[in-house]
């Protein structure tokens, strides 16, 4: 299940060992017989920080524009964000209501413009071997040295 079509197929995770905690993600990008993993860690930020950013970091490391894509993520928090419009009305409410995240949420939905982004929800910790291989680059990136700052969680503590 690597390429459907003329279509990128990105699989992300994200990790944290505690939430909050020493984070990471992971992801697998897919184009045909071409395949590209990223991943790093962060001091202290949360899992569903770390699933987001997996997507964005995805999305930003394309060079080609206005391509389909599918993003294959066990995370309902981000399936149901963008699928359900929970984003949508986010945006228009400036996150009114205390929700968190707005400053993954606006850069994820700033770069996703420029795609056409579906989501798919994939058991997590099962028999998927690329959701597999994400988990273990993410759980790595948070066990890992020299971690980096996660300054949008970190900034909201002060």
């Amino acid at each position: 299940m690597t390429q459907q079509g003329n279509q990128l197929i990105i699989y992300t995770d994200g990790a944290a060992r505690g939430n909050p905690g020493p984070g990471g993600y992971g992801v697998v990008l897919m184009w045909g017989e071409k395949r590209k993993e990223l991943s790093a860690g962060y001091r202290l930020t949360t899992n569903n920080r770390m699933e987001l950013l997996a997507v964005i970091v995805a999305l930003e490391s394309l060079t080609k524009k206005h391509i389909p894509l599918t993003v294959f993520t066990d995370s309902q928090y981000i399936v149901n964000s963008v699928e359900k419009k929970w984003l949508d009305n986010w945006i228009k409410t400036d996150f009114k209501g205390g929700k968190k995240n707005k400053d993954l949420w606006t850069r994820y939905h700033k770069i996703a413009k420029d795609y056409q982004v579906r989501f798919k929800w994939v058991k997590g910790h099962a028999d998927n071997p690329f959701n597999n291989r994400c988990d273990y680059l993410a759980t790595q990136a948070a066990d890992g040295s020299n971690l980096l700052v996660d300054e949008g969680y970190e900034s909201e503590l002060i």
